[in-house]
């Protein structure tokens, strides 16, 4: 999580700042982790998924690209998650149309 923040921070447009909306997973909290000074943290309340729209994402997948499988394998496992991952990351409509909310207004 420590590296994925220092990439974004590269990218943060100088004299800025950016606002990382993380859900409740243990790493976001760890003592050890540094956060960049141009990036603030802000943790999802618990219970809330219509605020995290990776949870569209991931029903997605499960309903439409990982149910009703067998794997004979841990690699084959692997092999159907990221073939699952890469078609939906390769379609930028879907991803807007699954992760979008209604009630969010952008000035």
């Amino acid at each position: 999580m420590g590296l994925h923040l220092i990439e974004i921070a590269k990218a943060v447009a100088p004299c800025s700042h950016a606002l990382q909306i993380v859900d409740g997973a243990g790493w976001y909290g760890a003592t050890a982790l540094n956060v960049p000074d141009n990036i603030t943290l802000l943790k999802l309340p618990p219970y809330a998924p219509e605020l995290n729209p990776m949870e569209n994402v991931w029903a997605y997948l499960r309903s439409n690209k990982l149910a009703i499988t067998v794997s004979d394998s841990y690699e084959d496992i692997l092999n159907k998650c990221a073939d699952a991952w890469n078609f939906f990351a390769n379609d930028p409509d879907r991803i807007t149309s699954i992760t979008q909310r209604d009630w969010v207004t952008v000035n």
